[in-house]
């Protein structure tokens, strides 16, 4: 499986890389037949200090591409946010995949 990592006015980091692959490799590991994932790190420049922090992951697997992202005050709890959602949409795609 590959990761690509895209940062929009952020300074690439490899501690958060490392902790994101860590987690997109839970993934894998549960559901092998995601093929790639995107991963895209942003600022925005909000009202509210709180969710100034964006993380957005794109997977590749059979079917529609998978989505979601989320705004946080930190890259690290967004990221958690943001596995946690896949997961749920990864659990319905299994649901739907049957085997021949």
């Amino acid at each position: 499986m590959t990761v690509n990592y895209e940062y929009d006015g952020v300074t690439a980091s490899p501690e958060l890389e490392t902790y994101v692959k860590g987690k997109i490799d839970k993934l894998f590991s549960k559901y092998e037949f995601i093929v790639r994932a995107d991963v895209f790190f942003k600022t925005e420049n909000t009202s509210t200090r709180n969710s100034k922090m964006k993380t957005s992951i794109r997977l590749s697997a059979p079917g529609p591409r998978l989505f979601a992202d989320t705004t946080s005050d930190s890259f690290h709890k967004s990221a958690s946010e943001v596995i946690s959602a896949l997961e749920r949409q990864l659990e319905k795609r299994k649901g739907v995949m049957q085997t021949h």
